[in-house]
């Protein structure tokens, strides 16, 4: 490996913790649960599996191939790494990121699908689906999961949690905290008696995705 690729794998192992730490730090996880991949070029580093994120460094690096086998790291990858790998293997992602975010995943137990009560939902493809409950680790998770994220960046696993993914890991992040502010926003408005949010229209969320085309670009 050259001394640049290991500069690259380095900042992005930084990253990766630090996204992870982020979670924590902003109430997405608790304890060792979620987390956080980042790729660079054939190899996909990931957060560890049972670890305190506080507790990681440079020396705790997880980095495996894009078919899961090990290229360094002596500790065990997440065990949700079937999850990240079909990611990467059927996008063009650079990073994902999978918390148990509370307002998301109470959501993910009440419809098929986030009703689109504002305009992030165009931030990540269109409604937010939600995918049928698996246990975690499993193919049958990431298979569901996929069918989810067509057309998507981003999904609910039923009684589980959030996935999403970014051309970094900020976005993906971003993508992430957007979901769960937007089903708190719905359990919020739904709960107040006699009354139902009113909802954005296909047509309506379509007029944002062309907006959002040329968002915060020049001109």
């Amino acid at each position: 490996m050259s001394d640049r690729d290991q500069d690259a794998i380095e900042q992005a192992w930084d990253a990766v913790v630090a996204t992870a730490r982020r979670t924590a730090s902003e109430g997405l996880v608790v304890g060792t649960s979620g987390n956080v991949s980042a790729r660079v070029g054939e190899i996909v580093l990931v957060t560890p599996s049972a670890v305190h994120y506080d507790r990681l460094g440079p020396g705790d690096a997880v980095g495996v191939d894009l078919r899961g086998r090990r290229v360094f790291g002596e500790l065990p990858p997440t065990s949700e790494l079937p999850l990240h790998l079909a990611v990467y293997n059927s996008t063009s992602a650079a990073a994902v990121v999978h918390t148990h975010a509370v307002h998301a995943t109470a959501v993910s137990t009440l419809v098929a699908e986030v009703p689109p009560v504002h305009y992030a939902a165009a931030m990540l493809g269109g409604p937010v689906r939600t995918a049928p409950y698996a246990r975690y680790g499993t193919r049958e998770l990431a298979d569901g999961m996929l069918a989810a994220l067509r057309d998507r960046t981003g999904c609910l696993l039923r009684n589980h949690g959030t996935v999403t993914y970014g051309d970094s890991l900020d976005e993906a992040y971003d993508r992430t905290a957007q979901l769960e502010w937007m089903c708190r926003l719905w359990l919020t408005a739904s709960s107040v008696p006699g009354r139902s949010p009113t909802l954005l229209s296909p047509a309506q969320l379509h007029e944002v995705r062309d907006a959002l085309e040329g968002y915060g670009r020049p001109g």
